[in-house]
């Protein structure tokens, strides 16, 4: 399957020749792409409060965005040129988005961002731009014309809404239809304008800036460190300017600071927590009534489980990492855990008491079901 997705290459010739290295585009990647998207399923996600959407319009030269969520009247009196609407993480709420996911699984789970869905009517864009992360375009319905530029020059207008470049200067350009697919690596300039009424799918990978990776990780360590005592100063020497900054104060700070240490196990922890933390718009849905530990478990032993669409699952080594949680599991179920984050789903088995009291701890919190 990975092969024809890819044009013939195997996983591991593409991401040895194109991960973030140069764009690789096939025809008839994916056949009959995204049939099961319709522009009233995505207009209906659109109008909900639990889901990021946006507008896009391009009239006279100029470019407007408007956030969702929409109403109904206002998405069925938009004209039939020029605009855009866009609608991110559509896995969370469509079984068919998750599966498409799947295919994509030769890149690790823990740098999926999400799988984006856009609707434009003819002419309809987001301008000529360039994304910070590795993005896979599949065309669904319709046609669409791609532009792309490796130049350098990525210089943006000053005043658009968007992050829209200055000086496109196009090199390759194709027509797409249903089931093609155009990879693009970080920093590629492209632009995507809609020849007939289409969809779109992007299945966005994250890459987290250096400087929000720093400060999330001091968070991380604010809240498991503990420095016991206060600083205290029972010889305190007379001092003749009592303005001046203590030398030995200073030094007492630079001890206690310097008890600040962390190890890879740390790093760990938290690298697996900050990649499953759910977005801010994401709600689980918690059963209404919850089974019973016991009434639970038995249909794990006949059925198995699987993950809720928007949970976010990894591991490592004897954790497992869930939405933004970090626990330890048995060494003899490890395996069932395991398949359960790589597929989002695990068959029948029979978990041990620890297994047991941790899956139905996440029925309840809506994190995955039967």
């Amino acid at each position: 399957m990975a092969h024809r997705l890819l044009g013939g290459l195997s996983p591991a010739a593409f991401l040895r020749r194109h991960w973030q290295k140069r764009p690789r585009f096939v025809r008839d990647a994916l056949p009959n792409c995204g049939e099961w998207l319709q522009r009233d399923t995505l207009f209906e996600l659109s109008t909900r409060e639990d889901v990021e959407s946006r507008i896009i319009t391009h009239t006279h030269g100029h470019w407007r965005v408007e956030h969702g969520p929409f109403t109904r009247d206002k998405l069925r009196r938009k004209p039939d040129r020029g605009w855009t609407l866009l609608v991110q993480g559509i896995e969370q709420f469509l079984p068919e988005a998750s599966k498409l996911l799947q295919r994509f699984s030769f890149i690790p789970h823990a740098r999926l961002d999400d799988l984006m869905a856009s609707y434009a009517a003819t002419g309809g864009g987001v301008g000529p731009h360039f994304d910070s992360y590795d993005v896979f375009l599949l065309q669904g319905t319709g046609l669409r014309r791609w532009r792309i530029s490796a130049q350098k020059d990525l210089t943006l207008v000053d005043s658009a809404p968007l992050r829209i470049l200055k000086h496109f200067q196009p090199q390759r350009e194709w027509d797409v239809e249903q089931g093609d697919l155009l990879y693009l690596p970080p920093h590629y300039a492209h632009e995507g304008v809609a020849l007939t009424p289409c969809m779109t799918l992007s299945v966005g990978f994250r890459a987290p800036r250096k400087q929000e990776l720093a400060e999330n990780f001091l968070d991380f360590i604010q809240d498991n460190l503990r420095i016991e005592g206060m600083v205290a100063d029972p010889e305190l020497p007379l001092q003749q300017h009592p303005a001046k900054l203590p030398s030995f104060l200073v030094d007492k700070f630079a001890r206690v600071l310097k008890q600040i240490r962390w190890n890879d196990a740390d790093i760990q922890r938290f690298a697996g927590r900050y990649l499953t933390e759910p977005k801010p718009q994401v709600i689980f849905r918690r059963p209404r009534r919850p089974m019973t530990p016991g009434a639970f478990i038995r249909c794990v032993m006949k059925r198995g489980v699987r993950l809720a669409l928007p949970t976010r699952m990894l591991f490592a080594g004897n954790r497992v990492f869930i939405n933004g949680e970090c626990h330890t599991i048995e060494r003899n179920h490890r395996g069932t855990l395991v398949r359960l984050a790589d597929t989002r789903e695990a068959p029948a088995f029979i978990p041990g008491a620890a297994t047991a009291q941790l899956l139905h701890a996440w029925h309840c919190a809506g994190y995955i079901h039967v």
